[in-house]
């Protein structure tokens, strides 16, 4: 069984992951207020699926950013349980 202490280094990295998501959600909703370059849809789904979902699902909320676009109101819902799925497979396989 991993302890707690084995624990934190992957609980820092996904807190660090989902920071960056959240951030990513709001830089784009920035430049979209700006008419500047934005951020390719498949980057931040593919964020949100490579474990950034909760970090997408909050910068939706929090910068009301992608949330008319229909792709983004199911596929960041998806996301959020693939992610719960894939981080209980792989908290059962480390122990």
């Amino acid at each position: 069984m991993i302890s707690l202490k084995e624990m934190n280094p992957i609980l820092l990295i996904l807190i660090g992951w989902n920071a960056i998501t959240f951030l990513l959600m709001g830089l784009d909703k920035f430049f979209a207020k700006r008419q500047k370059r934005r951020i390719k849809e498949s980057t931040l789904l593919g964020s949100a699926f490579f474990l950034g979902a909760a970090g997408s699902l909050l910068g939706m909320l929090v910068f009301r950013h992608k949330t008319r676009k229909k792709k983004f109101v199911f596929f960041i819902p998806v996301a959020v349980i693939v992610n719960v799925f894939t981080f209980i497979g792989l908290y059962t396989m480390l122990n």
